[in-house]
């Protein structure tokens, strides 16, 4: 069995960065808005609020250290849309939503990429491979898709196409996207950090809050009184408002990370153009290459804690390494002997449409922003505008978004929940395996209901 590590050992990112450790809060201090949490979310509202509103004192509270949670533990794969694809976003906020969304995407990324280019920022585009005839239609669907809502440079390719940008004898064929690419979160969580305490945001590490107030937010050792609070705490928020839970439910995503890879090695395979890589089954692999050649091997096979667990118990799963290790020899057996070194799992927010939500509480004090279902890098930086356009009160395009002003459907509660999700679990299983959609499934499509990440 190998060793659990701390989670700060266990994710390779944080042995590339880590943001300097500020004080915790002591006594009681005040605020213009104070935030919850410094993961993407809240740095991303801080970033923005001081954009909006130089003179603006914001204080932003972190149980742990930036970055501990979600934002610090993913993939590093940005993807270009905001919902899981153009198709999901056409099914659940129609066709004219679903171009705006693209081009909004689109617009997010490029200027992301911008901010982020000392982060390992690699605009290299995505590969999706296909594994079964079925999942190469799903490609030319989703290329016909794209097409249809004017999102340029998708291309289909064939086996021997795909099998040259990255080198699997699993692959028969692929879909390349242009508008995504890679980089280090933490590099970017830090760049962050740094970016808002120079414009004044007050940083308070290791202060877990624990109970919200009117307008306080209370900590183990001291309290912040703010005419708005805003919680971005994502897959955490339950802890502190319970009611959240029915929209979305907790899960954890596994990770992988190997040895450098030598020159032979990264012949063998390939992959001179560096895309991030997602298989087409339903709990795809997620793969890339970091900036000193290691692989990253993850799988969206994301597990559920009941009840709506989130904490350090769930962040290794002997289980998903075993699993993530088999199917990445059947991909790669060219890299037999590769040696995964780092290995942990991360906390992830899924709500029933993949994409997040927002709204208030407390009259309209206490704001909210989750639910990224592991497409959390690009969004939370549209997230964090809007969340900063809500505190504020000012106009912004984005609060018109379907996606900012409705809430997705919601799942059902314990115990109904575990068993919910494990029969949706085993009917994915079945249809990676081979077999057909059952009536289960078939209902959900039809309702654009989703559980992945």
């Amino acid at each position: 069995m190998h060793r659990m590590l701390d989670i700060l050992q266990a994710c390779y990112w944080y042995t590339t960065d880590r943001t300097t450790e500020s004080p915790s809060l002591a006594g009681e201090i005040g605020a213009d808005v104070a935030i919850i949490g410094a993961g993407f979310t809240g740095l991303w509202t801080a970033y923005f609020l001081k954009r909006l509103e130089p003179a603006l004192d914001v204080v932003v509270l972190e149980q742990g250290i930036a970055g501990y949670g979600a934002s610090g533990r993913n993939a590093g794969m940005v993807s270009e849309c905001i919902d899981h694809s153009h198709d999901l976003a056409q099914i659940h906020f129609g066709k004219e939503e679903a171009k705006r969304l693209a081009h909004l995407g689109l617009k997010n990324i490029d200027e992301l990429a911008e901010y982020a280019k000392d982060c390992d920022f690699e605009r290299n585009g995505q590969l999706h491979v296909a594994l079964t005839d079925g999942q190469l239609h799903d490609c030319e669907h989703a290329m016909q898709v794209a097409t249809e809502l004017g999102v340029k440079g998708y291309r289909m390719l064939s086996c021997d196409e795909v099998r040259t940008e990255l080198n699997s004898p699993l692959y028969k064929g692929g879909l390349f996207t242009p508008g995504g690419g890679i980089l280090n979160p933490v590099k970017l969580v830090c760049k962050l950090k740094r970016d808002c305490q120079a414009q004044g945001v007050r940083f308070y590490d290791k202060s877990k809050v624990v109970a919200i107030g009117s307008n306080t937010l209370r900590t183990e050792k001291g309290v912040v009184s703010a005419e708005k609070m805003i919680l971005a705490t994502d897959a955490y928020s339950h802890h502190l408002r319970p009611q959240l839970l029915v929209m979305f439910v907790p899960l954890y995503d596994y990770i992988l990370v190997s040895d450098p890879l030598s020159a032979s090695q990264l012949d063998s395979i390939g992959w001179k153009n560096r895309q991030g890589v997602t298989d087409g089954r339903t709990f795809f692999n997620y793969y890339r290459l970091t900036a000193d050649n290691r692989i990253l091997w993850g799988t969206s096979e994301a597990m559920y804690y009941p009840p709506n667990k989130v904490d350090t118990s769930c962040d290794h799963s002997e289980h998903h390494y075993k699993a993530l290790l088999e199917s990445f020899a059947r991909h790669f057996p060219q890299l037999d002997g590769l040696k995964f070194p780092y290995r942990w799992g991360g906390p992830i927010a899924s709500t029933t449409r993949l994409t997040p939500f927002f709204g208030t509480m407390n009259g309209g004090r206490l704001l909210y922003g989750l639910g990224y279902t592991g497409h959390g890098i690009g969004t939370t930086r549209l997230a964090g505008s809007i969340l900063a356009h809500m505190a504020l009160s000012r106009d912004s395009e984005l609060l018109e978004l379907k996606m900012v002003r409705r809430k997705p459907f919601p799942y059902p509660p314990e115990p109904l929940r575990r068993h919910a999700i494990k029969a949706v679990t085993k009917s994915l299983q079945d249809v990676d395996a081979g077999h057909n959609p059952g009536l289960l499934l078939k209902m959900l499509d039809a309702m654009g209901i989703g559980f992945s990440s």
